[in-house]
């Protein structure tokens, strides 16, 4: 087994069937009580971490199966059980193991149109009598079908699937199954490949959790997971016939999907930003309305208007959700003249300017609108200083290349920009604080210009999927000044009192 000091990933080395089993006389396979089918081993490996570390590993697999297969969206929790050595009914029973907890889910496909979801039990099971029996060393999942339904294609053709951790010498990772008739686990079979990358994935979670192993990039931190799928899915069975009648010269199902992306995620921060401060939904909207459709009429929960600078694709979906704003590119796109009339309305060939000096034959750049910068490449640092100029409500910004303000390309540890009394702010504690994996000199811009920044980490199909956001303005030490009261105006002193 390899050591904790080790910081680089052993070997992993599967074996098909039960052919490691063999080898070093590891036990037979499981052994229900109350099933009539055997228990096949289909692949098995040696394990490089210890026990204590395997249910660990497991709770990765349990709640985040998207991660092993592109057809599952989630997995949603259901109810959750632990079970004592009187009772354990209503679960499948191992000789020799007794059952531990079990985690009842959902699992949600990612194209519903195609395939169903499906619950499943989740149970852990440690040894009822040896030295590890307080310890969970199997996983086994439990397909919950009504009589007359079938799996879909993303669970394996199986009715059990077990994950065992072998405490032998040396240890063994395992993955067996109780098989439905005529399904094949020869080594080009489909349940075979499936248990490889399972296994797989448990040995690398398993020497994560073995080296403390910590994602640098988080999703997440500003809208639950499940809040932007859901509308995800349903904004892009909305507007997929897009990808149809795209009129450039780039790839539509990238530039279409990342701009729904986009705009789901806009929707979502405006109505957990707005909503909060402005008022509640619209109480005119019907109840049967999806919340995104009362958000989008009620105009106290949506910014003044908005503006999409350089990439203005993604304001197509804006606006045909409701949400009344301006695109702004360089150039007009080949697409445009395709576009509704309402929606060409709202597009503009400018250029944009960090200053102000030439902005006044922009009418729709007016205090209180909600700036977009989509990539908007020299323009990533100078809009962030034109947001404060022109006193935005908030801002969203995904750079693209790292650009300085009169420089491309820079990335440097020190912010140009930064006042030279007050130095850099950029240190290795400010930048892990972004969540992004990267360097942090946008957001240390926006910062030195007085906004409360947050950063997400967008699930966009592009490799520049960093989002800065503000949202309001860094008031906060005076507002809690304001609030302890203890400050005082000091009178003027001398004859200078009696004025």
């Amino acid at each position: 087994m390899a050591q904790p000091g080790a910081s680089v990933r052993p070997r992993f080395s599967p074996s098909p069937g039960d052919t490691y089993g063999q080898i070093y006389r590891i036990p037979t396979p499981l052994i229900s009580n109350t099933e009539i089918e055997q228990w096949v081993p289909v692949i098995s490996c040696p394990a490089d971490f210890p026990l204590e570390l395997f249910e660990t590993a497991v709770d990765q697999l349990i709640h985040h199966p998207e991660y092993n297969s592109t057809l599952i969206l989630r997995s949603e929790t259901i109810s959750e059980t632990s079970y004592t050595e009187d009772n354990s009914s209503g679960v499948l029973q191992l000789e020799g193991y007794r059952p531990v907890h079990n985690i009842h889910r959902r699992l949600l496909p990612r194209r519903p149109g195609r395939d169903t979801a499906l619950e499943q039990n989740c149970t852990l099971y440690a040894s009822a009598t040896d030295e590890f029996a307080a310890i969970p060393s199997t996983l086994v999942l439990t397909p919950l079908l009504a009589r007359g339904e079938s799996l879909p294609y993303y669970h394996p053709n199986v009715r059990h699937l077990a994950f065992r951790y072998i405490p032998s010498t040396p240890a063994t990772l395992r993955i067996e199954a109780i098989v439905l008739p005529q399904t094949p686990i020869d080594l080009n079979s489909r349940l075979y490949r499936t248990s490889l990358a399972l296994l797989d994935t448990l040995h690398r979670y398993g020497w994560g959790a073995l080296t403390n192993y910590q994602k640098r990039v988080k999703h997440d931190c500003i809208i639950p997971r499940e809040e932007y799928q859901d509308l995800y899915l349903v904004m892009r069975e909305r507007y997929k016939h897009l990808v149809g009648e795209w009129k450039e010269v780039t790839d539509p199902l990238k530039h279409i999907f990342e701009d729904i992306g986009i705009a789901t995620y806009l929707i979502l921060l405006w109505k957990k930003s707005f909503e909060g401060s402005n008022g509640s939904f619209d109480n005119t909207a019907s109840d049967s309305d999806p919340p995104w459709k009362r958000l989008a009429s009620s105009t106290r929960c949506i910014p003044r208007s908005w503006v999409s600078a350089e990439t203005a694709s993604s304001h197509i979906f804006l606006v045909s959700e409701g949400y009344e704003g301006h695109g702004i590119d360089l150039r007009a796109r080949t697409s445009w003249s395709h576009y509704p009339e309402s929606t060409r309305a709202a597009l503009h060939v400018n250029a944009l300017r960090s200053d102000p000096i030439h902005q006044d034959d922009i009418p729709y750049l007016r205090p209180g609108v909600f700036l977009i910068g989509n990539h908007a490449d020299e323009l990533t640092p100078g809009s962030l200083s034109l947001r404060t100029l022109e006193n935005a409500s908030g801002y969203l910004s995904i750079p693209c290349c790292s650009w300085s303000f009169d420089e491309r390309f820079s990335r440097s540890s020190t912010a140009k920009f930064s006042d030279s009394n007050l130095g850099s702010i950029v240190d290795d504690t400010f930048v892990d604080g972004l969540n992004l994996g990267g360097e942090g000199a946008n957001r240390t811009l926006s910062q030195w210009l007085g906004w409360k920044v947050e950063c997400d980490t967008l699930r966009i199909p592009s490799t520049r999927n960093w989002a800065i956001i503000g949202m309001s303005r860094a008031l906060d030490i005076i507002h809690d000044v304001v609030q302890r009261g203890a400050f005082k105006t000091r009178q003027p002193e001398g004859k200078a009192g009696d004025h």
